[in-house]
């Protein structure tokens, strides 16, 4: 028996998506070829645009081999030599090139022994320049620095002068009154200092008829010799004070010191330039007009002694002052 009211079931209704998706198709991975590539790591995904192994730059790596790239180089090259042809012919007029090396031919133990003798000057000796002997026996060209203590340098004075204006500017630093102005303001006094002293020398050279050919390039080297001194007196008195400066009595102390020292190394080894002697037979670059007796000798001294004493403690006043 069945029931009327149980029919068949109505249908169903699924439902119906609104927005279409695609879904992408894979693609297999390309069929490996049978020519070999040079470091292939098995991968088939590979980064297109690859440089060849041979080659680490890709396209670049040939721009050496271009004739452009040699022509300019060679065209580079041609301009330096012109270049530096040209610095050497000019300077020359002014400062022997062959000359200033000279001054920088110079050792570790040289320096050494040379800033000893300048912080310890009282009881050496001799204070005389060695000078090169001809075959013939006759006294030539002064040797240079690294074979004579007592021959005037470059490399001291000018390092010295570095050191300075950066002790300067780190003092400035620790006591927080640092600006980067400092360092043109400390450079240009140093200079103006070293200046005024080399000018003012010449110029007492020339009213007392005192020539010589390596007179200037002596003159400079031996105008900075002071800054090993103040560069002494300002880290001592620095270090000792608390970051007070030169004052008090141990700055004053070390400043007195290195004054002394400082002239009296000045004294014996500026002789001389200032003191020379007149000597037919030598032969070399000191050479100098005739005395004019105990008169013109005396007048050397006394600019001697005013350089080595008055100058040398006004210029060293004002370059340890903080």
């Amino acid at each position: 028996m069945q029931r009327s009211g149980y029919g068949q079931s109505p249908p169903l209704h699924h439902p119906v998506p609104q927005h279409v998706s695609t879904v992408p198709q894979l693609r297999s991975p390309p069929p490996l070829t049978s020519q070999p590539q040079s470091g292939y790591d098995g991968s088939p995904y590979q980064q297109q645009g690859r440089a060849p192994s041979g080659n680490m730059f890709g396209q670049y790596g040939n721009f050496i081999n271009d004739p452009a790239a040699q022509l300019a180089s060679q065209f580079g090259q041609t301009a330096f030599k012109q270049g530096q042809e040209y610095l050497e012919q000019n300077v020359n007029r002014f400062v022997s090139v062959s000359a200033l090396k000279h001054y920088f031919n110079v050792t570790n133990s040289y320096v050494i022994n040379k800033l000893w003798l300048v912080l310890f000057p009282w009881r050496h000796k001799p204070w005389s320049r060695k000078q090169t002997v001809s075959p013939s026996g006759q006294e030539g060209w002064y040797l240079p620095p690294r074979d004579d203590l007592n021959s005037p340098d470059m490399y001291i004075p000018v390092m010295s002068l570095v050191t300075y204006i950066f002790l300067q500017t780190l003092i400035a630093g620790l006591r927080g009154q640092f600006q980067p102005e400092l360092f043109g303001y400390i450079a240009t006094t140093a200079l103006v200092v070293v200046i005024v002293e080399i000018l003012g020398l010449k110029l007492g050279c020339y009213l007392l008829s005192i020539s010589n050919e390596s007179q200037l390039l002596d003159l400079v080297a031996y105008s900075g010799y002071k800054f090993v001194g103040v560069i002494v007196t300002i880290s001592i008195a620095e270090i000792v004070n608390g970051g007070k400066g030169t004052g008090g009595v141990i700055g004053w102390t070390v400043f007195a010191y290195t004054f002394f020292a400082n002239a009296l190394f000045l004294m014996r080894s500026l002789k001389y330039v200032l003191l020379p002697e007149n000597n037919n037979n030598a032969q070399g670059p000191m050479q100098t007009m005739p005395t004019e007796g105990r008169a013109k000798r005396s007048q050397r001294l006394q600019f001697l002694f005013f350089y080595a004493y008055i100058v040398q403690l006004f210029f060293m006043w004002i370059l340890s002052r903080p």
